[in-house]
């Protein structure tokens, strides 16, 4: 007769319903940057190697430009170089407190 392994039953983990001290949220402002997300926030993490070659983020979107120029000469080789065109940038509104 083989011998059927047992489980172990889970430990139920009892949590408190009131947060820790430092989790007080009572002079938070909802939805305060909110706005600002929705206009276009965009974040992307870089790998330790490439974040070291890049000093900021001007330089990050001068060389994905560049890197833009290249696909599109590759892609149509007869096409004018013409450098890609620079988004202007939104202005950002102080928040208030």
């Amino acid at each position: 007769m083989k011998k059927v392994p047992t489980r172990r039953p889970r430990a139920r983990v009892v949590r408190d319903e009131e947060p820790l001290p430092e989790y007080d949220f009572r002079d938070g402002v909802r939805g305060k940057y909110a706005a600002a997300y929705a206009q276009g926030t965009n974040l992307i993490l870089l790998d330790p190697d490439v974040a070291a070659v890049f000093p900021d983020a001007a330089t990050v979107n001068e060389a994905l430009r560049a890197l833009m120029v290249i696909a599109r000469l590759q892609k149509h080789p007869d096409a004018p170089v013409s450098p890609v065109r620079k988004p202007a940038s939104p202005r950002r509104q102080p928040h208030s407190t």
